[in-house]
């Protein structure tokens, strides 16, 4: 390439964006860092517990308790994210809400449904740990458990976008592409890890980062059960 046009590439490069692309990083910014204080707010009670109790894992049973109050909050968070491609996507309070009370006591329920189902592994893991067979089914047991989370996370990515809840459609989509299911669950292990250690911290900087990653893959995963545009 001659030097004149190696010097209009570089000016190309180099020219300043529109206004129109700053203001869309700037919206999405505003609502990721907007959508963590909702996040917090709407999860205050567990995360005050978490702040409290200096060993949450020994009070584990409560904590299971209490998480049911997270789902509604999820769904909202991701009623937010389904609104970044919208105009005025820099909104955020009015499609959090909307996606809360969407959400609501189903939401709720299915995260219980979730939470119970894996507390039984768990213990299933630890009760058969110590016996001379136990380590070969923990595999299964994880597995299992890993299996749950992206069905539960998949159900409450329907309740945000307004679908009927299709459990057994959920399953065999997340059985199909398990990779992108590993993927979500290794995200929320790394949440869980944060937040257990910086509660609030936690959910302030990494919530809606990683809540992103796993809507945008579970909704990748959901595409044959949602339309085409989707539902605000």
């Amino acid at each position: 390439m001659s030097a004149p046009g190696q010097a209009g590439g570089v000016r190309r490069w180099l020219r300043p964006a529109a206004q129109t692309t700053y203001e869309r990083i700037f919206g999405t910014v505003y609502v990721g860092l907007m959508t963590n204080v909702l996040l917090a707010a709407a999860c205050a009670p567990l995360l005050a517990a978490l702040a409290i109790l200096r060993d949450p894992w020994a009070s584990w049973p409560f904590f299971l308790a209490l998480s049911p109050l997270c789902a509604p909050a999820l769904t909202g968070a991701f009623a937010c994210f389904a609104a970044l491609g919208e105009p005025g996507a820099a909104v955020v309070l009015r499609p959090f809400l909307t996606g809360y009370r969407r959400g609501g006591g189903r939401a709720a329920l299915v995260w219980a449904g979730g939470a119970a189902a894996v507390a039984v592994l768990a213990i299933d893991t630890a009760a058969v740990w110590r016996t001379g067979w136990g380590p070969a089914l923990v595999p299964f047991f994880a597995t299992a458990a890993g299996l749950v989370i992206a069905v539960t996370v998949a159900l409450l990515t329907l309740l945000a976008e307004g679908e009927p809840v299709r459990l057994r459609a959920c399953l065999y989509l997340v059985a199909r592409r398990w990779y992108l299911a590993a993927l979500n669950v290794a995200a929320l292990g790394l949440a869980v890890t944060v937040v257990l250690a910086r509660p609030v911290l936690g959910v302030l900087l990494l919530g809606a980062p990683l809540l992103y990653l796993v809507w945008a893959t579970t909704r990748f995963v959901l595409a044959p059960l949602l339309p085409a545009h989707p539902q605000r």
